[in-house]
Parts: C-alpha cells; sequence; structure tokens
C-alpha cells in the first residue's frame, strides 16, 4: 500500500496510468459503478491520525473519484457514504459525519461544476433518520440538481440493503391490502419498483476498497449480476491506476448473465 514518490517512479507512474487509461478507453466502459468506501479509520491509524481524519481525507477522495468516472463518462456512480450500521459508532465520530454529510450535500447543490457537467444528486437510505439539518441539505441538492440530465451521482446515506427490501415487501403487502394489486401479480419487476433505487439500472461493477472481500449489505437485491472488484487499499489511499485496474477487470470478464 506504499508508493515511491521519487521523480523517476512518479514518471513512470504517470506513464503507466496513461497507458492503462488508453487501453480503458479503447473498449466498453461500465455504465454505472457502485463504491464501497472502506478504511476511512484504518488509513488514518497506519498514519498516527484520529478516526475522525480519516473522513476528511476520504471526503477529497471521493471528489478524486467522480472526477476519474466524469474522464471515462461513467454516467452512474453509487457510493457506500454510511450506513444505519454506522449510527452506532462514537457520537463524536458521528456527529463529524453529520457535518461533513450536511456541507457536502450543499456544496454539491452550489457546485458550478456539477451544473456544467449535467450531474443529478440522489440519495438513498433512511434519510429520517440523519439529523433535521442534514436532511434538509440532502433536498436542497436533490432539488437543486433535479433537472440534470447527464450523470447521476447516487449516495447511499443512512442505508441498508436488508432494510430496503423489507421496505419493498411492506409497501407491497400494503397495496395488496388495499386491493391496489394482485398477490399474484407480484414479481421481481414489481418489486425493483419499489426499491430506493427504482427507475437506476443495477451496478454493472461492485468496488470495495481495504482488501475486505464481503458485501456490507450494500445493493443486495441489485447486485444479483454485478461484477465484484476488491481493491486492496484504504479507501483514501485509493489511487488512479487503482481504480482504472479495477475498470480494466470488469473489461477483462466475459459476461453471460446466467445464459
Amino acid at each position: 500500500m506504499t508508493e515511491s514518490h521519487g521523480p523517476v517512479s512518479g514518471l513512470a507512474y504517470r506513464q503507466y496510468e496513461k497507458r492503462l487509461l488508453a487501453e480503458i478507453q479503447s473498449h466498453d466502459i461500465p455504465g454505472h459503478v457502485a463504491v464501497i468506501m472502506d478504511g476511512n479509520r484504518r488509513f488514518a491509524e497506519s498514519l498516527g491520525l484520529k478516526p475522525t481524519e480519516g473522513h476528511l481525507i476520504g471526503r477529497e477522495k471521493l471528489e478524486e473519484l467522480l472526477n476519474w468516472c466524469l474522464e471515462l463518462k461513467i454516467k452512474i456512480l453509487t457510493v457506500y457514504a454510511f450506513s444505519t450500521e454506522n449510527l452506532q459508532r462514537a457520537p463524536e465520530e458521528v456527529d463529524l459525519l453529520m457535518r461533513m454529510f450536511e456541507e457536502n450535500f450543499r456544496k454539491l447543490a452550489d457546485d458550478k461544476r456539477v451544473h456544467e457537467h449535467g450531474i443529478r444528486v440522489k440519495v438513498i437510505g433512511q434519510v429520517g433518520l440523519l439529523k433535521p439539518s442534514v436532511q434538509e441539505a440532502i433536498r436542497y441538492a436533490m432539488e437543486r440538481t433535479k433537472d440534470n440530465r447527464n450523470y447521476l451521482l447516487n449516495l447511499a446515506v443512512a442505508y441498508g440493503g436488508r432494510q430496503e427490501i423489507v421496505d419493498a415487501v411492506r409497501t407491497i403487502a400494503r397495496e395488496a391490502a388495499a386491493g391496489t394489486i394482485d398477490p399474484n401479480d407480484v414479481s421481481e419487476a414489481v418489486l425493483t419498483k419499489h426499491l430506493y433505487t427504482n427507475g437506476i439500472p443495477d451496478p454493472d461493477l461492485i468496488l470495495r476498497t481495504s482488501g475486505e472481500e464481503r458485501i456490507s449489505n450494500f445493493l443486495l437485491w441489485q447486485l444479483a449480476y454485478s461484477e465484484l472488484y476488491f481493491a486492496d487499499v484504504y479507501w483514501p489511499g485509493m489511487r488512479k491506476i487503482d481504480f482504472l485496474r479495477a475498470i480494466r477487470s470488469y473489461q477483462q470478464r466475459h459476461r453471460r448473465m446466467g445464459s
């Protein structure tokens, strides 16, 4: 996970990155990439920093990731920003994250780049569990970007994949009880329509950082045919070539989709 920054190695890195980018751009680019941003706290610990400082560095990395996706013209980026389980962390850490979310959503809403590129911001999850000020910032970002149509930045906040499915089933059950849907007509398509991600194509590629090889309750329904890639690097330390290698791995796989 270390990298030399000498002049020779730096030049070699840039040349390799350039070749890798050209190789990737000559093949099919995934339309939807989802990222589990894991390892903020362990990254900070490895540098002798406070866990909260890892989140601050991780926020900057998300801005880099957005730039990389724009360069590759990846139309949909979904990031796992905050799970429902994260609400159980130390109050100091949760408070910092809430302040970051409020600040980041307002910044996104007014970011000139967001509007120049036509990026729509969407949030999925149990937003009602968040502080009112964060909820208001989310509403502001979604309202300000609702007419953007070129790209979608989809942020999973206070999100849990099992809860998403439970919420969908509850809504369908209420509709069945009200007589607006016949239970015999409930299908995969009907359940999909009731998910938080209704209208969004399933991810082509799910990338997780930190070296952990598990999904951690993320997009459990949607990942049925997604390609999975696990990067052995903490989220704040992920480099562009790490991301490009994930895309190249996706391109090298034969996607039969059950056929």
